[in-house]
């Protein structure tokens, strides 16, 4: 028998912690060259506009095969449904057959944090104590509780385009979430001059960020534009990085924060210094000296999907938690 998990079943049972835990397996397996992960393939509408994405995987060391089919169309909200819907099929690797069907939104928001996470974890400064984020939407909430899981944080600061009523509304809920004070920033120089560790969860299309405000030490996870003509981050930002990517042939398809500056000649694929599957397995560092800036990049894999995906079922199992159906 299949089973079937909700939103609220997968709530239940994903903590942030071992969501970490388990994306820094599928990092390692990802490069060591088991794992099993086509290119993304998208699909565009236009009336509304919007994209479907196509996303399978299979990871042997840890058990999981299945694929992950997730939608952005920004015209949702008005209609009263998220902007990021997501639906994940498992299959049993041995038989081909279902194992289990579950909602995606909301363990893409939890898997994309964890990443967040993992990076922090082995890229920011050791003594890292303010995190500044940039947006205040779905994706930032899991940002928040990603970072807070990884780092020793003292304090949260809170920037984003959004009224200052629903700035401090999501500041007083990452500080409940995390246990970590939260406050909003004045303005977007001062929100990145105050922080250990920056991280970028918009949906902007021009950069956001001035290179020029960031103090030496900085760690970036940079997260929000994950299309080639999109960027959070500006050329200078970029050229004063030590450069770490999810999967740098990803990015290079995808980032439009490193493919704009590669095509204006401000900047070289040569640069990036490895993946993060690399540094989790201690392969290359991701930090060298307090005093470097490093930088994030990610655009989502489905090894991240089907990892946390398999996590989830698991628990399920074990938990008793989902609704048994049968195709047959």
């Amino acid at each position: 028998m299949a089973i079937l998990l909700t939103k609220a079943d997968v709530q239940k049972l994903l903590d942030m912690k071992s969501t970490i835990s388990i994306l820094e397996q599928a990092f390692s397996e990802l490069a060591t060259g088991q794992a099993v992960m086509p290119q993304r393939t998208p699909i565009k509408t236009t009336e509304p506009p919007g994209v479907a994405l196509f996303m399978p995987a299979m990871l042997p060391g840890i058990g999981s095969l299945g694929a992950k089919v997730v939608s952005v169309f920004g015209s949702n909200p008005q209609q009263g449904l998220p902007a990021v819907l997501g639906t994940i099929i498992l299959l049993d690797p041995k038989t081909g057959d279902t194992l289990c069907i579950m909602e995606g939104g909301y363990l893409t928001a939890m898997r994309t944090g964890g990443v967040s996470g993992v990076a922090t974890k082995y890229m920011a400064r050791k003594d890292s104590k303010v995190h500044t984020l940039f947006g205040t939407g779905v994706q930032a909430r899991t940002q928040a509780w990603a970072v807070a899981e990884a780092a020793a944080l003292e304090k949260s600061v809170v920037f984003s385009v959004d009224p200052p009523e629903k700035q401090q509304a999501f500041a007083d809920e990452i500080a409940q979430l995390t246990g970590v004070p939260a406050e909003v920033a004045a303005d977007a120089p001062t929100a990145v001059e105050a922080c250990d560790i920056l991280t970028l969860a918009t949906s902007a299309k021009d950069p956001i960020v001035d290179g020029a405000w960031l103090k030496p030490g900085t760690h970036i996870n940079s997260i929000g534009s994950h299309a080639p003509a999109m960027r959070e981050l500006d050329s200078v930002t970029v050229q004063k990085s030590k450069v770490i990517c999810d999967l740098t042939s990803a990015c290079q398809a995808e980032a439009g924060d490193f493919i704009i500056p590669a095509e204006q000649g401000e900047w070289s694929w040569d640069k990036v210094r490895g993946d993060l599957g690399q540094v989790v397995r201690g392969e290359i560092p991701g930090r060298q000296a307090d005093d470097e800036i490093t930088l994030f990049k990610s655009v989502g894999l489905a090894v991240q999907d089907m990892s946390t995906a398999y996590q989830v079922y698991q628990e399920a199992l074990k938990q008793g938690v989902g609704q048994e159906f049968a195709f047959r």
